[in-house]
Parts: C-alpha cells; structure tokens; sequence
C-alpha cells in the first residue's frame, strides 16, 4: 500500500528525511537513525499545507537544548496553516518512519482505523497520535503529533540545528529566507522570544 507521509519538522528536508529511510546520522543532530527495512527513496513528493497549528515544545531532543515540532489537535484557519512536505513511501516504511521518531524497533499501525477515525493513538511516546488528512492522487495522507494538545505543553524555542534543518526544507521548496522569518515568527514557542531580526540571526547566521 503506498502512502504520502505528510512532514512538517525536520523531515520537512529531504536529506533529513532520507535518514529515516537510508539510515544514517543527519547534520545537527546527535542521533544515527536506523533506516526503514525497504530503503527504497519515496517515489514522489509534493509540497503540502496542513490544516493545524505549528508549535515548538519539550526541553531537549537529539538536536540539543530547546523544542521540536509538533501541530495542535484542532484545525486552524487557513492564514496559520502549517507547511509541510510530503513523501509517496510504502505503508511499512511509514510505520517505520514512525518507530523511529518514537524510539521503537518496530510498530504496527491500523491506517484503515486511523482513515475511518480521522486521528489514532498509537503509543504514548512524543509522536504517538497519527492524523489522517485526506488523499492526493488515490494515495492517503498521513502526518504525526503528540497525544496532548498545545495548550497543555510546555512550549519551548526550538533548538539551533533544528530549526535550520527546517528552514532548509523550506529553502528547497521555494521559499526566501525572508518568508521563513515571517512563518516562524508566528509560531508558538517562537513568539515572543524573537524579534524578527534575532530570529533572522538564529536561523541563517553561522
């Protein structure tokens, strides 16, 4: 079964990305992935806009001291929709992608439960809830987040490397650094701790 995976983090960058699939460590970050058991690169992919609001939130992960992403459980308008990138991969390989952002060899995931319900509770881990946002081309679109919703978490300025890899997904897509600022600038964990220039400075000066 062929799946889009729908991602909006750091896998928002296809070389990071390709980690999860290839196996291997991924700059900025401290953390060799394993690789999916099929290594076989996504057959297609796209950008995408979800629907959800973009967060940063927790203290610390594989990329150092500061928050990842995450999108809230209720939907946004249109204005603060989240992008994303998008992979044509095999359901295995999804279920893999998944295991390894939760820290698990293996993982089985009813994606047809996950279709009929629109969202699933897989495991308790920081991406154990899988959302299902629809179909492109016959193939369905998944995405992951936290079980909890924002307004529980404890947000938090996304890490350095971390929010580079993201921004260098963006790049890829098309973006300017100049629309990257204004997306991030928006975001909760980031408002507030910025002014556009500090941000500026946090992403793109080495």
């Amino acid at each position: 079964m062929k799946v889009w995976y729908a991602s909006y983090g750091s896998n928002i960058s296809e070389d990071r990305f390709l980690c999860y699939i290839t196996g291997d460590t991924p700059p900025g970050s401290t953390k060799a992935e394993r690789g999916c058991r099929d290594n076989t690169r996504p057959m297609d992919s796209a950008e995408v806009n979800m629907p959800y609001p973009l967060y940063f939130a927790k203290k610390r992960s594989k990329w150092g001291e500061g928050g990842v992403a995450f999108i809230d459980h209720k939907k946004s308008e249109a204005a603060n929709a989240t992008v994303g990138k998008m992979y044509l991969i095999t359901d295995e390989q999804f279920a893999d992608v998944v295991a390894q952002e939760n820290n698990q060899s293996t993982m089985d995931i009813d994606l047809e439960k996950v279709i009929r319900n629109g969202h699933l509770k897989i495991r308790p881990g920081w991406y154990g809830r899988i959302i299902y946002l629809g179909e492109e081309n016959g193939y369905p679109i998944f995405t992951f987040t936290n079980n909890e919703p924002m307004n529980v978490q404890e947000l938090n300025k996304p890490a350095i490397p971390y929010i580079r890899t993201i921004a260098n997904g963006m790049l890829d897509l098309g973006y300017d650094q100049q629309q990257v600022v204004d997306y991030f600038l928006t975001k909760n964990g980031i408002v507030g701790e910025f002014s556009e220039e500090t941000l500026w400075s946090y992403i793109f000066d080495e």
